[in-house]
């Protein structure tokens, strides 16, 4: 039963970090004799033994999870508890995203080789402290009239910072400016190729 691995998987991790969050016991970890049932969709099952609640879970292939220890008696719930995680998970990281900050570095279309290595550089630490970041090639009189040039270099700065971030938002014309979103590659699948198809839309 998943209930079973994901069991062991815990016992293993135990003790590992202090900041662990806090141990949720499930299947024959339960400790209490009997225990208020809930079912997978939320129906009452009532108060019963745990070897019976045990037996429930293991015929329809579910784990049984203690989600309120301090009731009298405790509060079980009949789940697939290694989805359940992966649930949580996801919510935590999509939160996590949402509260990014996007960080904004500014080039001109003929910028030289020393300037270009140093907001690299930049650009990178940002990647690197999980920011998104936002790149504005601005164009000076006529330099509006050759858009490939910021194009050229919003793929070299894409390319440089593969390893780390991939195309959040592509790079667009807003005005007299260039812009594009990196985003930190841990969220993203992005790498040199992402890069490359992204930048020529």
């Amino acid at each position: 039963m998943a209930g079973g691995r994901v069991e062991i998987a815990r016992v293993k991790g135990r003790g590992y970090s202090r900041n662990r969050e806090p141990e949720v016991r499930i299947n024959q970890r339960i400790r209490a004799r009997e225990v208020r049932l809930v079912d997978v969709g939320g129906e009452q099952l009532g108060v019963l033994p745990i070897r019976e609640a045990l037996m429930i879970s293991e015929e329809r292939g579910v784990d049984i999870v203690e989600v309120a220890p301090s009731a009298n008696p405790p509060v079980c719930r009949l789940m697939d508890y290694g989805k359940y995680k992966y649930e949580l998970k996801k919510q935590a990281a999509a939160k996590k995203q949402k509260s990014q900050v996007v960080k904004e570095i500014k080039f001109r279309p003929n910028i030289g080789d020393h300037d270009l290595d140093v907001k690299i550089n930049r650009i990178r630490e940002f990647l690197e402290e999980d920011n998104k970041t936002k790149i504005r090639i601005f164009f000076r009189g006529r330099e509006i009239v050759h858009p490939e040039l910021g194009r050229a270099l919003a793929t070299k700065i894409l390319e440089r910072v593969a390893d780390l971030g991939g195309v959040d938002i592509p790079p667009k014309m807003e005005g007299k400016n260039l812009t594009m979103v990196i985003l930190p590659k841990k969220n993203t699948q992005g790498g040199k190729h992402n890069a490359e198809d992204q930048s020529k839309n």
